[in-house]
This record gives structure tokens, C-alpha cells and sequence, in this order.
């Protein structure tokens, strides 16, 4: 794909990833240590400590980033929705009550320059809805492409929908990029900070690196678009 200079009257989206490319922690794993510790305090702690060390296990084993992903989901089975939503507002409400640190300042500002010029911004995370909402709210954003845990009767079923994770990021671009035939991809920009983001940036004519991941830069120079690098 080859990138074009993007034309001021032409309708263009700007895709971005979210944990450690707009906000500077992993927001799965930050609420889930803030809901276990406020809900039960140290035996919350050792309950996170125990799930960690088998994300990290799996992790060093090669396991999919996808199926890491729905092991995540699957501690929520049996929670509550409602219960869920409220703690993941008051974790955001407390996360981002300092000015500093919980934002990666040069690419929320990268976003609301795209915002002011008209760009539609769509958040594209492996996180789940009560902790992307908020985030879209604050931005502006348009739309959320994320994994959505399954729920009946107001409860968390524990499974997922498909993990919008690598692959996954590919997909749910794809299909938003469908659905907005006025849109050329070649005018677009893409915001991510891990290899994994790769199949959601080479869509893109701008795809912008957050951070010092050097594989995902080689191997998107490797390509004929242009990189920005923040």
C-alpha cells in the first residue's frame, strides 16, 4: 500500500490501539488488580498474584495472546455486569483523577489534533467495554472495536466473542472499513506500540509506532508506507 498525504476534504478515520499506545498501563490487568484488592483486599492481592503468575507461565510458553485473552475473561464468569461497569467507572474516575501518568500525553494529543480536523477516531483494544467507554467518552470517540465478554441474564457468561487481538484487530478494521466505502484506507492513520498491532497497521497508509518496539518497526518499514515514529 502506498501512502498519500491525506486530503483536508476527504473523509479519513484514525484507528488506535489503547494499553500502552494511548494509556500507559494494561488496562485488563490494572482493573482487575484495583476491583480484586477493593472487593477483598489482601486475599484480592494473592488472588491477582496467583492469576498473574499463570498469565506469565502461559506467556513464556508461547501461548497465544488470544487465548491468554480468554483465560482473562473466564475469571468473570458469574460477576454481575451492573457490578462491573460501577467499579470500572470509579477505576477510571480515580485513574485519570491526577493529570499526569495514566495518559500517554503525545498520542492523546496526536488524537485530538485528528479529531479537530474533522478525523472520526475509532479505539481499537483486546480490553473490554467498561473500561474503553470511558476512554471514548474523554476522546471523542466515534466507535470501539473491542473483545466484548458474552453475558445472559445481566451476568458474565466468562466466555468472549472473537479476542480483538492481532488477527482479531485485522478482522474488526476491516469490517468497520467496510462499512465506510467513503473511506479510503490509503487517507487513514493506525496507532499501535506492539508487534501484535502489526495486522491492524499495515491496513493503513500512516501507521504511527508508539514507543520502542523494534520488530514492529522494522517490519512495517519493510513495507512501501510511511512510519511515523512517536
Amino acid at each position: 500500500m502506498t501512502a498519500r498525504p491525506p486530503e483536508p476534504d476527504r473523509p479519513r478515520i484514525v484507528f488506535s490501539d489503547v494499553d500502552e499506545t494511548l494509556i500507559t498501563v494494561k488496562s485488563m490487568f490494572d482493573f482487575l488488580h484495583y476491583q480484586l484488592v477493593r472487593r477483598h483486599g489482601a486475599a484480592g492481592e494473592e488472588e491477582y498474584e496467583r492469576i498473574m503468575a499463570v498469565i506469565r507461565r502461559r506467556a513464556a510458553d508461547g501461548t497465544p495472546r488470544e487465548d491468554i485473552n480468554r483465560f482473562y475473561y473466564g475469571h468473570y464468569a458469574g460477576e454481575s455486569v451492573d457490578t462491573v461497569r460501577r467499579l470500572a467507572d470509579d477505576w477510571f474516575t480515580e485513574r485519570t483523577a491526577s493529570t499526569r501518568g495514566f495518559y500517554i500525553d503525545s498520542t492523546r494529543e496526536a488524537l485530538r489534533e485528528h479529531r479537530a480536523a474533522g478525523a472520526s477516531l475509532v479505539l481499537v483494544s483486546g480490553s473490554f467495554p467498561p473500561l474503553l467507554e470511558p476512554l471514548a467518552r474523554e476522546l471523542g470517540a466515534d466507535t470501539v472495536l473491542c473483545t466484548r465478554p458474552l453475558s445472559a441474564d445481566g451476568v458474565y457468561t466468562g466466555e468472549v466473542a472473537t479476542p480483538v487481538i492481532g488477527e482479531g484487530k485485522r478482522a474488526a478494521v476491516l469490517a468497520h472499513l467496510a462499512s465506510r466505502p467513503d473511506v479510503d484506507p490509503r487517507d487513514c492513520h493506525a496507532y499501535g506500540d506492539h508487534v501484535s498491532d502489526l495486522p491492524m497497521l499495515e491496513l493503513v497508509g500512516h501507521p504511527v509506532v508508539v514507543g520502542d518496539d523494534a520488530e514492529l518497526r522494522e517490519r512495517l518499514t519493510r513495507r512501501s508506507v510511511t512510519v511515523a515514529v512517536r
